[in-house]
């Protein structure tokens, strides 16, 4: 294949004048474009030549011999004057000029150049600065834009912005040691009443343009849509926003924000569901395995059975069944419980417990303790109720040990024993600083102490002034609370049928230990003494 050369050049011509005519020389092309007939003949009309040979032009051009052909006679050359033409993009948009160099003649001044803009419908987007640079240095054959209209800005559509996660992803925690923990899935959206859920970012409007021609190019504006408004969520003030109205778990359920008071798990707490941490009321149909924790701001509701799992309510614990804790469960309520039995377990609950059967497990009531059904049992393990214990069988025929205690609020009991524990806790770091004191405060009057010495001394002195305030403090709320353990307890334990011995039973301050089989009895603090009546007479 032949090699093509880089350096092609089209054919040219030109015209001159003389005194014997005008003369046309055509150049031939090498590798590119030849010269054209009907290019020759516009410039010789445009250059105004009279009494043209026509057959000498057309030979001149076929022939291309860069020789002077005469083609008119002798005759003056007309002067051409610069030529220009504006062109509107087919959108109006853009205006641009084309400049022909003049031949001879006049450039093209200012004033030509806008009255060509004004006579091609030009109104609008002038650019001045383009117009006063082509005047002044004109650029010739060349495209050059000096009107450009502004692009209409189309509206933006409203859109929500979502504060929780559209689709939960199982993601079980990594704890710092890189092991993972399967039980912590953090599969529920949680929210408060008052909670911000979506917030709607209005939509914009657009901003109409406007062409070269002056004609207005309408915007399209952004699209508004409703705020997804479901069950439990509430419009804003400001009709931006939703705002949940309970305390529960957040979903988008059919394109609706939805907020669910209670969270309702179909099956067993166990892998598959993870941890539950719920801020309304838990509802389990199945059952909750060992190892496993519910955690709810309202009432938990268990219908299977709960294994060595914790549970922690801000309200009431049903369960329907019972719990088998192992020695491992855990049942606080800030509210009731109510189970079919309690074995082996922690429970703890600042109202009421009833049951049908608690065995050996560990229990803090705040209020009554009941023992009823077919069983009524109360044997094995440590028993503190608040006010009354009622049953139909304490203890064993094995004389099986089981200690209750009636008359006080276990949770006053146990502040009173952290206040005495911070108490001396609190005396031994004043003691510290009132020695750090006692060493320096010699050097100090003599005004010999260093600098870092001068501060640990200051250091001490309010040290100890905050333990001797702090302690005065404990020591009100102390007086205070052996001031609501001395008064008359009203504590009570009933048992319908009968209390074994090896139980050993506290009312207050006063204890009696079960040495026979006591039978359809109530049990009462008179004085110093816990007496015995029957069971119906108090």
């Amino acid at each position: 294949m032949e090699a093509v050369s880089k350096n092609k050049k089209n054919g040219f011509y030109n015209i001159t004048y003389g005194e014997e005519g005008v003369f046309l020389k055509v150049f031939p092309a090498e590798g590119g474009k030849e010269v054209e007939l009907s290019d020759v003949m516009n410039r010789i009309e445009k250059k105004k030549i009279k009494d043209v040979d026509t057959e000498a032009v057309n030979m001149a051009v076929n022939n291309a011999a860069s020789q002077p052909v005469k083609i008119a006679g002798p005759q003056e050359e007309s002067l051409i004057d610069a030529s220009a033409s504006v062109l509107v993009s087919p959108d109006a948009m853009k205006g641009h000029i084309i400049i022909v160099p003049p031949e001879g003649g006049k450039d093209f001044d200012r004033a030509q150049i806008y009255e060509l803009i004004d006579k091609a419908g030009i109104k609008y987007g002038v650019k001045k600065e383009a117009v006063e640079k082509l005047a002044e240095n004109p650029q010739y054959n060349d495209m050059i834009c000096i009107a450009e209209g502004t692009v209409p800005q189309n509206g933006e559509d409203a859109k929500i912005e979502f504060f929780f996660e559209l689709k939960k992803e199982i993601k079980p925690s990594i704890s710092k040691d890189g092991t993972v923990d399967y039980r912590e899935l953090d599969l529920i959206s949680n929210v408060k009443a008052g909670d911000r859920l979506c917030t709607k970012i209005p939509p914009k409007p657009g901003i109409s343009g406007i062409n070269v021609k002056g004609e207005v190019i309408t915007a399209i504006s952004g699209k508004d849509i409703n705020l997804p408004k479901g069950k439990n969520s509430n419009i804003s003030e400001d009709g931006l926003s939703l705002i949940s109205a309970v305390d529960g778990q957040v979903e988008m359920v059919d394109g609706k924000v939805v907020v669910f008071s209670t969270y309702e798990v179909a099956d067993d707490v166990d892998n598959s569901t993870g941890n539950i941490k719920f801020v309304g009321n838990v509802v389990i149909r199945g059952n909750v395995l060992s190892g496993f924790e519910v955690e709810s701001g309202g009432n938990v509701e268990v219908w299977g059975v709960v294994e060595g799992a914790r549970i922690k309510a801000g309200g009431d614990i049903i369960l329907r069944r019972g719990m088998q804790g192992m020695d491992k469960g855990v049942l606080i309520s800030e509210g009731d419980i109510v189970a079919k039995f309690i074995e082996h377990s922690n429970v703890q609950a600042a109202g009421d417990i009833k049951s049908e059967a608690v065995m050996h497990s560990r229990l803090k009531c705040g209020k009554r303790l009941e023992l009823s059904g077919r069983k009524g049992l109360l044997v094995g393990g440590s028993y503190k109720v608040g006010k009354e214990i009622e049953a139909k069988v304490i203890g064993s025929p094995m004389a099986t040990f089981t200690d209750i205690e009636v008359g006080v609020d276990p949770a006053i009991r146990e502040r009173y024993k952290k206040v005495r524990d911070e108490i001396a806790s609190s005396k031994s770091d004043m003691l510290k600083a009132a020695q750090i004191i006692k060493l320096l405060s010699k050097l100090n009057s003599q005004g010999l102490l260093p600098p870092d010495k001068k501060e640990l001394y200051n250091k001490s002195v309010r040290t100890k002034s905050f333990y001797l305030e702090k302690i005065n403090s404990l020591n009100e709320e102390k007086k205070e609370l052996e001031n609501r353990m001395s008064e008359d307890v009203e504590g009570k334990v009933r048992a319908s049928n009968c209390i074994y011995q090896g139980t050993k039973v506290t009312i207050g301050s006063c204890v009696m230990y079960v040495k026979e089989k006591l039978q359809y009895c109530l049990l009462y603090r008179d004085g110093a003494d816990v007496r015995i009546l029957a069971y119906d007479q108090r």
